[in-house]
């Protein structure tokens, strides 16, 4: 049995991740991952350098997870080892921290200056699951979430806020393990069984898979359905409004901010 929004009806809970479900904001990540990379890599091997690719190396390596692990996972990939560095580094030096560094600052300057624009389905769609009365949490890798849901105005949205700054706080691995995921559902009160995982990243399905969660979500924004069902998604849609009855989600009374504000 499904609800009219598209998920069992065991579901008390939903656990959204923030770039790419809830906000546009993968594609700045990933030109930040790439600025990074190339100046990196042609640092070391001059004009033949290979560069970082948008879409396979970033879906494969630093999607969705914790900033250091996204550095030492893709140099794992080109056979380079870095020292770990601390994580107050400067963005110059060569240590895994301080490229991270260097990405988060490339990313906070895209965001001042490009802004952060949301998905509007996923919005609408918290906001009929909240009127519903199902639990809200965002889940996310970036230190930076509570400034971009400030930025679109959607940190009412959520009770729990599980991101890069909480799990650093709680000792908590990152993505692809399942534990921030985990202490979202913990902190809402609700079992794993009965929470639902909203994810785009590679990274993101294997949490929701390891973690034994009721239903996992993949969103598409780029074209691999196929990867998020090999990596655990019980279901696939471009967009979260694909989830629920167009109609129920535009008749909400006061648009996204149907569930209320808290």
């Amino acid at each position: 049995m499904t609800s009219t929004l598209g998920l069992p009806e065991t579901i008390q809970a939903c656990l959204f991740d923030l770039d790419g479900v809830v906000t546009r904001t993968a594609v700045v990540h990933a030109a930040a991952w790439k600025e990074t990379f190339d100046a990196f890599l042609y640092a070391r091997g001059g004009k033949d350098f290979r560069p970082f690719d948008e879409a396979r190396d970033y879906d494969e390596y630093v999607d969705g997870r914790p900033r250091a692990d996204g550095v030492r996972t893709f140099l794992a990939s080109r056979g380079i080892e870095l020292p770990e560095g601390e994580p107050g580094d400067p963005p110059d030096v060569q240590s895994v921290h301080g490229l991270g560094n260097r990405k988060n600052e490339l990313l906070l300057e895209k965001i001042r200056t490009q802004g952060v624009r949301p998905y509007d389905g996923t919005l609408r769609y918290i906001a009929a699951a909240r009127a519903r009365g199902l639990r809200t949490a965002i889940v996310s890798s970036s230190a930076n979430t509570r400034d971009v849901l400030r930025s679109i105005d959607a940190e009412h949205l959520f009770e729990v806020r599980i991101d890069g700054v909480v799990a650093a706080e709680r000792k908590l691995p990152g993505k692809p393990r399942p534990d921030t995921f985990l202490a979202a559902a913990r902190d809402l009160g609700v079992e794993p069984a009965r929470a639902a995982v909203f994810e785009d990243a590679l990274a993101g399905m294997d949490a929701g898979r390891a973690g034994d969660f009721g239903y996992v979500v993949g969103v598409d924004r780029v074209g691999q359905s196929d990867a998020l069902y090999t990596h655990g998604a019980d279901i696939v849609v471009k967009d979260l409004a694909d989830l629920a009855e167009v109609g129920e989600l535009g008749g909400l009374p006061g648009g996204v901010d149907g569930g209320g504000r808290e």
